[in-house]
């Protein structure tokens, strides 16, 4: 079985062409600016969406530990009493309250997702994202082999967080890994992500040996990730040690996440954050370029950025 988020189709952001991505449960990091906090924590999980709600109060009623109250046009959970028996998003009739996270089986999410087949072309393809993909790589490899004999593009998004064990079952039936490089003092990954990149750094050094694409990512983040410095330590890191890359990339930062930490009942550090310009993205960029002059055309930015009032 798999435990899955959900599954997004007609991608352009992850990877060649026209995607099918599968989003997984559960990651080994815990990015404080995650924009998919939902994908963190591996247990079925549940949320509440304030625009679908018609305060029928059924969630109310049916909670059997009486975890859910109503009050100030809210419905809260108090996570100390709930037990996710999830009976509130069953009785729920406009899915206001909703599940997060499903198990399926490998051969019914390959069911499911080969019927996209027809739109990949020759270019685009199936990518597994998270969460981290490989906290589940036993099932992720028997998914892809399957994937494999219908000659589909695969495409895997880590953060590489994990023991390396778990990319060898995968690498075998996968043409091209997202790969995040988000920062590379040590300090600063152990501060904003809770752990150190030591293992992410040693895996790409062990990925970039094997004769598959890479795709090199960086969420560009205000005030964590976004320093010069920051950009320049992870070029030069790319230079002085990478055998190949295919692609790096510098993702810009979005605040669209908000409402999922509000669904969920958190707060999210980065939401007083402000976009990031076009002028900020283009300074790191010639940073990057500057440093990995071979390869310059080989970096860009990916995302939007703020729109930014004309002189």
């Amino acid at each position: 079985m798999m435990r899955i988020l959900n599954i997004q189709r007609m991608s352009t952001e992850d990877g060649p062409g026209l995607r099918t991505t599968v989003f997984l449960k559960g990651c080994s990091l815990k990015c404080t600016w995650c924009h998919n906090p939902e994908s963190i924590p591996y247990a079925i999980d549940k949320e509440w969406i304030k625009s679908s709600c018609i305060y029928c109060l059924e969630c109310v009623n049916i909670c059997p530990n009486q975890a859910i109250t109503y009050e100030n046009d809210e419905i809260k959970t108090n996570k100390d009493l709930c037990n996710l028996c999830l009976k509130c998003a069953d009785a729920c009739p406009t899915k206001a309250m909703r599940q997060i996270g499903e198990d399926i089986s490998v051969e019914k999410l390959f069911k499911e997702i080969i019927k996209d087949k027809a739109y990949f072309q020759h270019d685009g393809g199936i990518t597994f994202s998270g969460g981290e993909v490989l906290i589940q790589s036993k099932e992720v490899a028997l998914l892809c082999q399957l994937l494999k004999k219908e000659n589909i593009h695969i495409a895997i998004d880590t953060a590489g967080f994990v023991d390396f064990s778990k990319f060898e079952e995968v690498l075998p039936y996968v043409d091209l890994v997202l790969y995040d490089i988000k920062l590379l003092s040590k300090e600063d990954h152990l501060k904003y992500c809770k752990a150190d990149n030591d293992i992410i750094l040693d895996n790409l050094l062990k990925l970039s040996k094997y004769d598959i694409k890479i795709w090199i990512r960086t969420p560009i983040i205000p005030d964590a990730t976004d320093s010069i410095s920051n950009i320049e330590s992870i070029a030069l890191f790319i230079k002085n040690n990478l055998i190949s890359f295919n692609r790096w990339e510098l993702c810009t930062f979005n605040n669209l996440c908000l409402d999922k930490y509000h669904r969920l009942g958190k707060t999210w550090d980065f939401e007083d954050k402000k976009l990031i310009t076009k002028t900020k993205m283009e300074e790191l960029l010639v940073i990057a370029k500057n440093v990995l002059v071979t390869d310059s055309k080989n970096i860009f930015i990916s995302g939007a950025t703020k729109l930014e009032e004309s002189i």
